[in-house]
């Protein structure tokens, strides 16, 4: 059965390669049932969104369960897919703050109802075959400068949650020099371990990462009350997060968290409203950037791509569409293609057997919601993994084309821009605003397509006439 549903001979694979495969693409990628309730919950950073933590477990494991199986039988790739890393940080810092700024009480619904149309949109566009048309109507340097942006974004958020970057009335920002916080010592302890198993090519080196610091930390809380008094008292201990927020899972398996917190809650009717059609297309935008880019890296090292071509590249998308649409209906935000799944594919994964056995683990993972709920609950755990995963992005600085200034200054924009407004969606503007209006007064304004220039036009009526009366 297996041979005759992913003809294994046929791509010189067999079932336990497959399954090898699939085992390590999941370690890649298990970071995520922890990092995503955190961050769309807002446990990550101290200020609930609304969202609930353990319906959104459940959200994140069934939605990267249901897309990955999708791509297995339908598209019979080995690519794994889950909630996107960005695009989760876009969700909470740009969407739901828009949608309060407007006026929503049910801010975090009527971010869903966003990342839900936005899926639709996908769709629509990949049975049409126009997906194409979004793809090209950004510029390469853009593209790049985007992942790297929030990659630099995601990193500085992970500094902050672990408490070494604090906030600063004259400067901003500056260093925390207390190291010997307990808060400090676990996260330096995650990113270090993470960085060298990384650096060793170890398998699954942001997972063991966190399995590391959650040890350290069960152990540094465990050691509390034998401390000396006076150094109990010290602030950098009683006020740390880990008096403070840390607590010992009550078991280690139970049953999956309910769903009806998050299912079917989006608010469609006001994401379609104006002050949110942006933030529908930057959605869209990111899908279309994440579906192909990981499509292509991905495939390209497995050796799918022929004469340029990607077979079943149709099918390949639509599974990323219905990922995201299921997805934001069970309760968590876009979901998309792992670049992750290279590890998998490293290993010898050539057919959709390898993502069934990912899609299977996913699920089994549901019924270890409170040791979830203990690492998610204190940031300095996760914090390294956000590092670590800004520290991959970044690389793509190095494809933009930094001696033609036509490209690299708005690309630049846009990578300063995201950290520094604290806003992926602000941070886009600036480049999505200053790319076609460069390249038309430096003379290739030809070279710029008609979709992008409406793009910018949108996005400047967007902040003159709405932005600036939302505040």
């Amino acid at each position: 059965m297996l041979e005759r549903l992913f003809r294994l001979t046929e791509n010189r694979t067999s079932a336990r390669i497959e399954v090898l495969a699939g085992v390590t693409t999941f370690l890649t990628m298990a970071y995520i049932i922890f990092v995503q309730p955190a961050v769309l919950s807002g446990a990550m950073f101290g200020k609930p969104t609304g969202m609930d933590f353990g319906a959104v477990t459940t959200a994140t494991c069934l939605s990267a369960a249901l897309a990955t199986a999708l791509m297995a039988l339908y598209a019979r790739y080995p690519i794994a897919q889950a909630p996107g890393m960005g695009e989760n940080f876009f969700f909470v810092f740009s969407a739901i703050p828009a949608a309060a700024a407007a006026g929503y009480a049910n801010s975090w619904e009527v971010a869903l109802g966003a990342v839900f149309i936005s899926g639709v949109l996908f769709l629509l566009l990949s049975l049409a075959g126009l997906r194409e048309l979004i793809f090209n109507a950004v510029s390469p340097g853009l593209k790049h400068a985007i992942a790297a942006g929030i990659g630099l974004f995601i990193a500085f958020i992970g500094l902050q949650n672990a408490g070494l970057i604090l906030k600063d009335p004259g400067t901003a920002v500056k260093l925390n020099t207390h190291f010997g916080s307990p808060d400090l010592l676990v996260f330096f302890f995650g990113l270090l371990l993470m960085a060298v198993l990384h650096a060793r090519r170890v398998r699954g080196s942001i997972l063991w990462g966190i399995v590391g610091a959650t040890a350290l930390a069960a152990a540094c809380k465990a050691a509390l009350p034998l401390l000396p008094p006076a150094l109990a008292a010290t602030p950098e201990v009683a006020q740390s997060m880990l008096v403070q927020r840390f607590a010992f899972a009550q078991g280690i398996v139970a049953a999956p968290p309910s769903l009806a917190p998050t299912f079917f809650k989006m608010d469609l009717t006001h994401a379609l409203s104006l002050p949110m059609l942006p933030l529908i297309f930057v959605f869209l935008f990111m899908l279309v950037f994440d579906a192909i880019g990981t499509l292509i890296g991905v495939c390209t090292q497995a050796g799918f791509i022929r004469d340029n071509q990607l077979p079943r590249a149709r099918q390949a998308m639509l599974s990323d569409a219905v990922g995201t649409v299921a997805g934001a209906a069970l309760g968590t935000s876009t979901v998309t293609s792992f670049i992750e799944s290279a590890a998998g594919v490293e290993q010898g994964g050539r057919t959709g057997l390898t993502g069934i056995v990912v899609a299977l683990l996913f699920l089994l993972a549901l019924f270890f919601s409170p040791l979830i709920a203990m690492v998610g609950s204190y940031p300095p755990i996760t914090a390294p993994a956000l590092v670590i995963v800004g520290a991959m992005m970044i690389q793509n600085v190095g494809q933009i084309d930094w001696q033609d200034y036509s490209e690299s200054i708005p690309a630049f924009l846009t990578l300063v821009g995201i950290p520094l407004t604290y806003s992926i969606a602000d941070g886009l503007a600036l480049g999505f605003i200053s790319y076609p209006i460069v390249k038309f007064f430096s003379g290739q304004g030809a070279r710029v397509g008609w979709l992008t220039y409406i793009l910018a036009a949108l996005l400047v009526a967007y902040f003159v006439f709405i932005r600036s009366r939302m505040g």
